[in-house]
């Protein structure tokens, strides 16, 4: 398994359309943007909706599981922060109840070669510091995640 113990991350600067997502994340919560318009998600946010242009968005609460989209295996660190963990699986996530809304991420808790397309997924959170909490994504059931102060509970 890739070893993110050892990578320092950069950490995200919110800004007012982000600034939701990252609060809810904080609290252990996945929050994506929804246009109150056409009922539609969005990731990441942006100021109007991609799909209607409506300007009334909220962020709602999703269940945080769903399917890896697609995939790469990263054996190059183009960052050297990342050099520790390579190779390790970087996912795009669509999640079950945000359909469309397509989100980033690294697969955490597992092989990098357990990466397929269609592999069911959950979130968990890494809590980077005091303010910022980065949801990455596990295979479901794989149990808690242990370092860097993850906020996940265990799969029943």
């Amino acid at each position: 398994m890739s070893d993110w113990s050892k990578v320092a991350r950069p950490i995200p600067v919110p800004n007012e359309w982000t600034k939701p997502f990252w609060d809810s994340a904080k609290q252990g919560v996945l929050s994506l943007q929804r246009c109150q318009a056409c009922r539609r998600f969005q990731h990441p946010p942006y100021p109007t909706c991609v799909n209607c242009m409506a300007i009334d968005l909220a962020f709602e609460p999703v269940s945080g599981k769903g399917a890896i989209y697609t995939y790469t295996i990263m054996y190059h660190a183009g960052d050297k922060r990342f050099a520790a963990a390579v190779p390790y699986a970087s996912i795009i996530v669509e999640l079950d109840d945000a359909p469309g809304a397509l989100m980033a991420a690294n697969l955490l808790d597992a092989p990098y070669t357990e990466a397929k397309v269609g592999r069911r997924v959950e979130v968990t959170f890494e809590r980077l510091n005091d303010d910022i909490t980065l949801p990455q994504f596990r295979l479901e059931g794989f149990g808690v995640r242990q370092s860097r102060g993850a906020m996940s509970e265990e799969s029943a």
